[in-house]
This record gives structure tokens, sequence and C-alpha cells, in this order.
């Protein structure tokens, strides 16, 4: 692949390039694989550019489909589509940027010169997102900028933000720590540091990502009012704030779509009075002091009929399972089950709701009679002396089905099953 991308060479070829189009639109639900065996019959398309375009569009439908609805959006190789934010994340990114532009640094406009800058901006969806919603604020797109060192993808960014109405924003093609270094000052800075290492392999550890925020944190804190860092959802919250430093971390948000976590956002200032964790699931949060030590109550009896609860991704992720349990009124099964009961149905609990219909022991006779007449069910093993796959060989049971199962250990030492319908 060329280091600057096909888009530019075929603007040199208007009559091949309406050609090309016409060909994207048309393929645009074939199979690329089938398609790149039949290059020799479309000598007027540039093929390899349709085909990165048409499976670009394809992967952009499930990912950022407002993108995918555009049919002059340009689209990048695999990898730095692979690699960008998704349309749900990035909106929550230009909800929380908005936020602390609009409200949390003054209550009227910021006076820097810049009032967002992205020092990697990559394929620029992130960018592109929280740029338009600073705009829908009435701020003027000359006062962002976002840096890209790959050639390419500057091209591609530069395109793309003109389609999309963002056209005096500044792309600027560079090292994002170089302009960092001469930069003045902006309300909020925005990293998303690179997870692959020069193999390909990929790094969780904010030290071995590019750039290594750790080295340049006081820098970054100079230059901006506020540092949005994305970073691995892999990462242990605990340790990345006394990494970042507890009087620089201002809010963590852990961002999971569909149960699924997929970031953590820690936003940093030069002096931060008290940290707040964000635990975000599609439309549900929960927040709270990242400090908090409230306890955990343990249920003093488990019973058939009682409501069983499992916390959203996010939640399990900040472990904040005290405050679950002091703001909805749950126990927890056990000490380390991470799974919680009532005797009233809770709606608003962030998770997923079950009702108990048997608890069994692992006693030969006890599980015949509980699971006498179901043959499939959905297993989750917590704190737990057997796998999933191990329990569900002893069990004999096949996966799915409308019968869940919790394997866990209640009270202190006693394994139980739970039995659960949704």
């Amino acid at each position: 692949m060329e280091n600057r991308y096909l888009c530019r060479r075929i603007n040199t070829d208007m009559e091949k390039a309406m050609n090309t189009k016409t060909f994207i639109l048309q393929h645009a639900n074939d199979d690329v694989r089938n398609l790149a065996l039949q290059k020799d019959k479309f000598p007027d398309v540039d093929m390899n550019y349709a085909l990165d375009q048409i499976a670009g569009r394809q992967k952009a439908r499930l990912k950022i489909p407002s993108w995918a609805a555009n049919e002059d959006i340009i689209y990048p190789p695999h990898l730095s589509l692979e690699q960008c934010s998704s349309e749900r994340t990035a909106k929550y990114k230009a909800r929380l940027v908005r936020d602390l532009v609009c409200s949390k640094l003054s209550n009227s406009l910021p006076t820097t010169p810049f009032v967002l800058v992205d020092l990697t901006a990559g394929f620029g969806v992130d960018f592109t997102m929280m740029a338009k919603s600073l705009m829908d604020a009435g701020i003027s797109a000359d006062r962002m900028a976002c840096v890209e060192q790959q050639d390419g993808l500057c091209d591609i960014v530069r395109h793309n933000l003109s389609v999309m109405g963002l056209g005096e924003a500044r792309m600027i093609n560079g090292n994002g720590v170089d302009y960092l270094r001469q930069l003045s000052h902006t309300s909020v800075l925005f990293l998303d540091p690179a997870r692959r290492d020069a193999h390909g392999a990929r790094t969780f550890a904010i030290s071995d990502c590019t750039p290594d925020v750790l080295s340049i944190l006081q820098e970054l804190l100079e230059k901006a009012d506020y540092v949005v860092l994305k970073l691995s959802p892999m990462l242990d919250i605990a340790a990345t704030v006394e990494a970042l430093g507890n009087n620089h971390v201002h809010e963590v948000h852990v961002v999971s779509v569909a149960n699924e976590c997929k970031e953590l956002l820690v936003v940093l200032s030069k002096q931060a009075d008290e940290t707040r964790v964000f635990c975000v699931n599609d439309d549900i949060s929960f927040s709270f002091p990242f400090h908090d030590t409230t306890p955990v109550p343990i249920a003093e009896q488990l019973s058939e009929g009682l409501y069983l609860y499992e916390p959203n991704a996010s939640i399990m992720k900040a472990k904040c399972f005290g405050l679950i349990c002091q703001r909805y009124g749950v126990e927890s099964v056990g000490s380390n089950s991470h799974l919680f009961v009532s005797s009233q149905l809770i709606d608003a609990f962030p998770g997923r709701k079950f009702r108990i219909s048997a608890i069994s022991s692992m006693n030969k006779k006890e599980l015949k009679t509980c699971l006498h007449g179901i043959s499939q069910a959905n297993i989750t093993t917590r704190n737990f002396p057997l796998s999933v796959q191990e329990l569900r060989k002893k069990l004999k049971l096949r996966d799915g089905g409308n019968t869940y199962i919790f394997a866990t250990t209640v009270g202190q030492t006693d394994h139980r099953l739970l039995i659960c319908q949704l």
C-alpha cells in the first residue's frame, strides 16, 4: 500500500473516478473477496480503491452508521477503520467534551485560541463527533484542530471534515507530541494513544502505548484546562488513577455498549479536587466518588422467589458493589460473588434481572430434582471451583434456552447453583 492513499491519485483521472464511484455504489453489498477475483473485468475502475471503499462502508454500517449513509465519506485501509471508535462511544466522548468546554470551564466560552485539540486523530471519528458537538453549541470549527502523522490518513480526514461541514477545522500533518510542544493553550486536549507495539501486537499499559502519556503528563496538564485520555478497558482503574496521579484525575468514565466494556476515559486537570467515576452502559449511568468505601452487606439466607441481579459490565469493572447495595437496597449472595438479591423487583437496577426458581448444591440427587426437565441453560460461574465448560459437562446441559444458572459461593464457603429465569 502506498504511503499516500489512493484517493489522491484517483482524482487525476475524472472519468475513471466517476466509473469507480459508480462501481462502489453498484456493488455496495457484494462480497469484497469475490469482487477482488474479478479485477480484470473492470479496467476502467480503480479496483484497489473501490474494494477498500466497499469494505469500509460495509464495516461502517455497523460501527458508524451515520457515516455509512454519506456516499461522499472516504474510508482508510482496514486497520485504521478497525481501531477507530464506534459511533456510540464517539458520541459519548462528544457529550463529555462539550460538557467540559461549555459547562465546567466557565459560564462563557473559553478565551483560549483553541477549545479542542486532538493529538492522535487517526481516522478522525472521535474528533469529528467532538467537533460537531461543539459546533452545535455555537463554537466555530476554526477553534478546533487535530493532528495525524500518517500522510494518507490526513488526506482522508481533511476530505471527510469538509464533507461533514467542518472544513474550517485545522488538520495538521505531523507528530502529536511535537505539536503539543509548540501549542500555547487549549481548553481540552484529547489523546487516544496507540495500543500496539512496533510489531503490531496489542499493548495495554499506559507506558507501553504511543505516545507514552506518563512521560509528557506535566506538559499536557500545562497546555490544557482538561486532558481527556482514551485508554484500554483492560486497565485496572485504581492502578490507572495512581499512575496518573490522584491529584490530577478529575473523572474516570467506564464506557460499555450492550454490556461490553469498550473504553476507559480519564479526564485530567492540573489540580483535581475529587475523582469521580462514571459507569456507563448504553443510556444507563451510575456515578460515585472514587474513594468510596461503602461495605457490601451479605444476604443472610437465599430462597426461591428472590430476585437476582447481575450488574452491567461497567459496574463490574468499577467494583462499586457497596454503593450498589446502598442505593438499590440489595444484598450480595456472597463476599466475592458480585451477584445481588432482593425480595422485591427493582426495575431501576443497572444490570440484568432474574427470578430464582430453584437453589441446588452439587449433590447429585438434589441436582436431579432441581434440573428436572431442563436440557439447556445459560451458565455463569462466579467465585466457583469449576469453569463454565467443566460445569456444563458435569450437568450435561446444552448452551442457550430460557434458563440461567449462576454457579457461585454463597456466604463464605457454600457452593450453590442459582437456577433462574429472566
